[in-house]
């Protein structure tokens, strides 16, 4: 019996670390997360944006892993982060994401959005929001009905090293319910637009 003790002992202090740092970024994403927000709040200013807050998707980070941040301009930091799936078009895998523009495409788009008016979901906690894409890499948007929702299949802790299901997405930023109700209760609160980035 003791043998076992001491066996399962440091089993579930690994398990405890793992848990308590699966949330942080890896140095490289931080150090890129922290770039795209100083550039998006340059972009933000300039634009008459909201400079409270924006979101931030990094399509480069490992899709079980969380990669869609809520940042916090004032304090310098992520207010929260989910898991974030992406677009299973053109032969895109979990792995491998493919990045269209072209509707019918059911890709992700990369570039800076402005998230739009609120609405009915049928999905998740029954909210999106609409996105206009600013750039000519996501220009379509709109007309594609790629819209910022949840999914409640989407979990709210990490699950690397498999990847998020594909199928999830057809395109849109698809988060998990609880990120998806955080995020709602802040663009209620927002005066001015918020941006969304996307990026790879």
């Amino acid at each position: 019996m003791r043998k076992l003790i001491f066996f399962i002992l440091p089993l579930l202090a690994g398990a405890v670390c793992l848990a308590a740092g699966q949330d942080a970024p890896s140095p490289q994403t931080a150090g890129r997360l922290r770039a795209k927000a100083d550039s998006a709040l340059a972009y933000c200013r300039a634009k008459g944006m909201n400079t409270d807050f924006c979101l931030l998707a990094d399509m480069g980070v490992h899709s079980g892993r969380k990669r869609m941040w809520v940042w916090d301009f004032r304090k310098g930091a992520a207010a929260l982060s989910s898991l974030c799936c992406h677009g299973c078009g053109q032969g895109g895998t979990g792995a491998k994401p493919v990045f269209s523009n072209v509707p019918g495409s059911n890709c992700t788009s990369l570039g800076k959005y402005r998230l739009g008016a609120r609405s009915w979901s049928n999905w998740g906690i029954h909210v999106h929001y609409k996105m206009h894409g600013l750039e000519p890499t996501n220009d379509k948007a709109f007309e594609r009905i790629v819209v910022l929702h949840s999914f409640s299949p989407v979990p709210d802790v990490e699950i690397h090293p498999f990847h998020l299901p594909m199928g999830w997405s057809l395109g849109c930023p698809v988060i998990s319910d609880s990120a998806m109700a955080a995020v709602d209760s802040m663009m209620q609160k927002s005066a001015k637009p918020v941006l969304l980035w996307i990026y790879y």
